[in-house]
This record gives C-alpha cells, structure tokens and sequence, in this order.
C-alpha cells in the first residue's frame, strides 16, 4: 500500500502551487510520468475508456482496479482513482472503496451522476442524481474505508447542468458528509473564483486542454484561491491517438512520418528500454541464471 500520509502532505506544499497529477492509463505511461517530475497520478476513466475504445461509461470496477494494479506495481507514486459514480448505490460504494484500497489507491473521486453512466456525458448532456442521494454515498464512502487517510474526492457536474450555485451547495452537503476534497468543473475563471470563494479548500481543478501554458489561469492563481490538485486529462488521450493516427497511416502508405521529431526509431528504443529498466532486469538475468 502506498504511503499514504505522504499524499497527503503533497496538498500542503511548500511553494504555493497546486500538485498535480496527469492521467495515466498504463504501466508504462506511469513510468513515464513519474520520470517526468510528477508526484501523483490520475487514473482518469476518460482517458482509460479511450484507450480501451471505447468511453468511461463502459468501464467496470474490476476493470479500473486492475489496471490500478498495473500501475502500481510500475510506480510507487501515490495513485488517484476516477471511482465514476461509485458503481452504484450506498450499498455498492463499499464494495467499490474496498476494491480501491486493496487495489493501492490513495484516492478515490465519486461523482453525482446517473447510473449505468451515459454517453451524452462526452456532448455535455449530464443527468443528475438527487443530492440526498449522493450525500448517502459519500458517507457510505467514507465509512468503508479501512485506512482513514484515504482520501475521498467529492464531484459535481451541476456547474454546466443546473448552476454553479447548486453545485455549491451540493459540495458543502457532501463536504458535511465527510468528503476530502471537493471537485466541480467551472467553464470560466470568474466561475473558477465565485466557486473558490464559497467553499472550502482543498478543492480540485481539471486542465482539459493542453498544459498550463494553454488554460485560462496558472497554477499560482488557483493555488491562491484554494485549489489544491490539478488533474490533467484530454491532452494525454489526444497526443497517443495523434501519434498513432500518424504512425500507421504512414507505414501503411509508404510516406515519411515524423512523429519522433527527427529522432531514429533506434534511438528512440534505447530510450524505451531505459523507461522499462531493461538494463535492471539484464542485471538480474547476469546475476542468476546467466546468459544463456
């Protein structure tokens, strides 16, 4: 189980700027982001329905929990788990917080959405359960968790399906509840501010863009006004369907693809090999049962 104290502590920096966590999807994407400088990880259900063909919306539990194991077992950084609506009713939560924890995720965000999850979630079309409804989940939540630092991330979409005053009082009921962080996706800064300024940190922003340098506010100025995580999603699921839309068109045509930015397809293994610690698992092989 990963340290969890630690992720905690990540919240409270010393420089006044939020942690944050890109999306994740596979082992070697997490290898790759830890290398990076990331202290965190978000195994986002978008990013992973994607990579799976198809959306969040098909994602199962065991399925997400699985690939969390993945993950962790090629990364030790503290992992954040996109827990959708929890997979179903109070009841269900506890089952799914348990798979979590087991599975060595330091977080887990539910979200105040029907179930079975729709589609029409990817075109901004949301149904919303009852806020009673969602505040009896958050407390399942947080009465299932074996290990009290496991932190539990409140989201509503009510910002873009009702108002951002309903999504602030949905997220003080489930701050009541006992939600650690809370989460909701405001479509402008004077939103992001109006929002900050009425509820209690810490509290969650999601880059859906590109990276800081494209969104509408810097990491400082959220850091000012109570936002603690950042999680960073669509540029990741763009970026690997890019390169390969690009890769196979070209092998297929014959035509030059220039995908690596002038690096050999050579150069580029011995840097995949680097990624996977190839020359760690040759020095065990050497030190036990040889060359052979």
């Amino acid at each position: 189980m990963v340290n969890v104290s630690r992720f905690l502590d990540l919240l409270e920096p010393d420089v006044p700027v939020p942690l944050m966590a890109p999306a994740v999807f596979n082992a070697l994407s997490a290898r790759i982001a830890e290398q990076s400088g990331f202290s965190a990880l978000y195994l986002g259900g978008g990013v992973l329905g994607y990579m799976n063909a198809g959306l969040e919306a098909n994602l199962t539990l065991t399925e997400v929990a699985d690939r969390g194991l993945e993950i962790r077992s090629a990364s030790r950084l503290p992992l954040i788990m996109d827990g959708v609506c929890g997979w179903g009713d109070p009841m269900h939560v506890h089952r799914t917080v348990a798979v979590a924890e087991a599975a060595g995720f330091s977080a887990i965000e539910l979200e105040d959405q029907w179930l079975p999850k729709r589609a029409h979630h990817h075109v901004r079309i949301e149904k919303m359960i009852p806020q009673k409804l969602m505040e009896q989940k958050i407390s399942a939540a947080v009465a299932a968790r074996q290990c009290a630092d496991t932190l539990i991330i409140a989201r509503t979409n009510a910002v873009r399906t009702s108002s951002p005053d309903d999504a602030i009082r949905r997220l003080l009921a489930y701050k009541r509840c006992g939600a650690d962080l809370l989460f909701c996706m405001p479509r402008t800064p004077e939103e992001a501010r109006h929002i900050a300024e009425r509820l209690p940190p810490p509290l969650v922003y999601m880059f859906t863009t590109g990276g800081t340098e494209s969104e509408a506010m810097t990491p400082a100025e959220l850091f000012a006004m109570g936002y603690r995580l950042i999680l960073v999603t669509n540029v990741i699921a763009a970026v690997v369907h890019r390169a390969l839309v690009l890769t196979y068109a070209a092998i297929r045509s014959g035509t030059a693809n220039d995908i690596l930015g002038g690096r050999s397809v050579a150069s580029e293994m011995e840097c995949l090999n680097r990624s996977v610690g190839l020359e760690m698992l040759l020095d065990v092989e050497r030190r036990t049962v040889g060359a052979r």
